[in-house]
């Protein structure tokens, strides 16, 4: 018996350790849909591919409702996240963002704000406004589309509800985009 204990545990460590990898690849890699580029992640400067077609779509579906929505913001360098976090803070205006510069979405080319904007052009970010008339508000059906898209939305936030932000994650993390992982441009769905 103490013969097979030692092999016994042998195969245990090895399948201990063969767990692990395959949970640091999927961890990772899940599925193929990401790149790891680490210290050598290029530089973002505009929304992804599949971010940006989703947003036009978001906003030619409202359209078809009669919802005038605009895309606020997209992309956003961190010097821009930067100045957006000073906000409140250091500098005059309201708190906007409890993010700063790389901790955002945003900086990553995966997250768009919006607005409404109404019959004389103004935007504005009523979130009961009514603008085609139909008793529900405008915002309320922007934010059904954009989840019927794959977007998530900063209202269900439990802490700084962002009522204007949409964002695609892709299963990753703040911290897992910050060290150079990114979504492929083509996800197989």
């Amino acid at each position: 018996m103490k013969r097979y204990r030692g092999t016994i545990i042998t195969i245990i460590l090895f399948g201990l350790v063969l767990l692990f990898i395959f949970l640091f690849i999927y961890q990772y890699f899940g599925y193929n849909k990401y790149i790891y580029y680490g210290k050598d992640a290029p530089i973002i400067t505009e929304l992804h591919p599949i971010v940006s077609a989703k947003s036009k779509e978001l906003v030619e579906k409202a359209n078809q409702k009669n919802i005038s929505m605009v895309i606020t913001e997209s992309f956003r360098s961190t010097e821009r996240q930067d100045k957006l976090y000073a906000q409140g803070r250091k500098t005059e205006g309201n708190i906007v963002t409890h993010a700063q510069g790389g901790e955002s979405y945003h900086n990553y080319g995966l997250a768009i704000d919006f607005a409404l904007e109404d019959e004389e052009g103004n935007y504005i970010w009523d979130t009961a406004y009514d603008g085609n008339g139909n008793h529900i508000a405008d915002w309320d059906e922007i934010v059904i589309i954009a989840k019927e898209l794959g977007f998530e939305w900063g209202g269900d936030w439990r802490s700084f509800k962002d009522y204007p932000h949409l964002q695609m994650t892709f299963g990753l993390s703040i911290k897992q985009l910050q060290r150079g992982l990114r979504p492929k441009t083509e996800i197989a769905e």
